[in-house]
């Protein structure tokens, strides 16, 4: 929920037995062009526009009439965890300049305005890339150039990570950095050409997808959202973040459905006689995406200065009874490991032609 309205929403809500009047001055004292009726539990009733008001008055109606003559009872609302680019669509499609939010009783818990919707607000999230791997699986492309510096569409793929992040309101990234990381340091810098703050973790020796956040000095205070260098996505990092906190989880692993067929006939059996037979059936699991979100006192399990892996975390949290969550993705996503993937991902970023 965007600032302003976390602040200002709670000072829009007038009870049922209120007055066109007192409506009118809720309006002008919010500044929010909305009111909100609940009742006496908090649980909304309809909403009040200046448009309502001022059809009201067409029809004849005092200041003193009572603003339930004039609400409107069908109002578009969205549950807490609506995503927001689903509220964008809706208000969009809706004109809508304000959403209420209200949870599974009704009661209302805050509003979406468009204004607010439309902005990214400046996220205080550090955002962690891992972009020290060799790539071995992409030579000879990677002899002299670290995989995250591969260019997409003219552009290093760390480079598209990043400015994705950027423009959700993300400033503050660090890049875990160790085979050819005078590369990525000689063309990022300090991150001051892309208007963030961007500072390195230098690994002495490999330590998986998650040992470098043994390196962290400070430590951060906020969630930390951590992604692979080679994942090229259009999922929107501050919505994995929103997600983690809606659900107080300890730690998010956004997921991805993969599916599979086998090749053959599947025959199940029960001793020797046959029990079940499906052709070729198609397989569907959820599979690790490689974008994380952490919060900050579980960079305690990262074992300091030695190779760690992010599903390693992930099993200790939930030995200790943590609570971890999945984060189910349906945007673009490619996992930049072989050549081939290299190429779809040209061909899909800009339309080059296959090698």
């Amino acid at each position: 929920m965007p600032k302003s309205a976390q602040h200002a929403w709670s000072s829009t809500m007038l009870p049922i037995n209120a007055t066109i009047q007192e409506a009118i001055q809720n309006l002008t004292a919010s500044t929010l062009q909305i009111v909100l009726v609940v009742d006496e539990l908090g649980k909304l009733l309809g909403t009040v526009t200046d448009g309502d008001i001022r059809r009201g008055l067409l029809r004849g109606l005092d200041l003193r009439a009572g603003i339930d003559q004039i609400l409107f009872t069908s109002p578009l609302v969205a549950p807490p965890e609506m995503s927001r680019e689903m509220v964008l669509h809706l208000m969009r499609a809706n004109r809508l300049l304000q959403m209420p939010v209200v949870d599974e009783q009704q009661r209302v818990v805050g509003l979406h305005l468009w204004n607010d919707i439309i902005a990214q607000p400046e996220r205080n999230n550090v955002m962690v890339i891992m972009a020290g791997g060799m790539g071995t699986r992409l030579r000879p492309f990677t002899d002299d150039c670290p995989k995250p510096m591969l260019p997409v569409a003219g552009k290093p793929m760390l480079e598209h990570i990043m400015e994705r992040a950027k423009n959700e309101g993300f400033r503050h990234f660090i890049f875990a950095v160790r085979y050819l990381a005078h590369v990525i340091e000689d063309y990022f810098g300090n991150g001051a050409k892309w208007d963030v703050h961007i500072s390195y973790l230098h690994e002495d020796t490999p330590l998986g997808t998650a040992g470098a956040l043994s390196l962290l000095d400070p430590k951060p205070t906020e969630p930390v959202v951590v992604t692979n260098g080679d994942v090229l996505t259009d999922v929107r990092y501050g919505e994995i973040v929103d997600f983690h906190k809606y659900h107080q989880a300890s730690a998010t692993m956004a997921v991805r459905l993969h599916e599979w067929q086998h090749p053959f006939g599947v025959v199940q059996t029960n001793g020797v006689n046959i029990a079940s037979f499906e052709e070729k059936p198609i397989f569907r699991t959820h599979v690790n995406a490689g974008i994380y979100v952490l919060n900050p006192d579980v960079l305690r399990l990262v074992p300091i200065g030695k190779p760690s892996d992010m599903p390693d975390i992930f099993e200790l949290l939930r030995i200790c009874g943590e609570q971890i969550i999945a984060y189910p993705m349906h945007e673009i996503w490619t996992d930049v490991g072989r050549p081939d993937d290299l190429q779809k991902v040209r061909n899909e970023m800009c339309g080059e032609p296959a090698k």
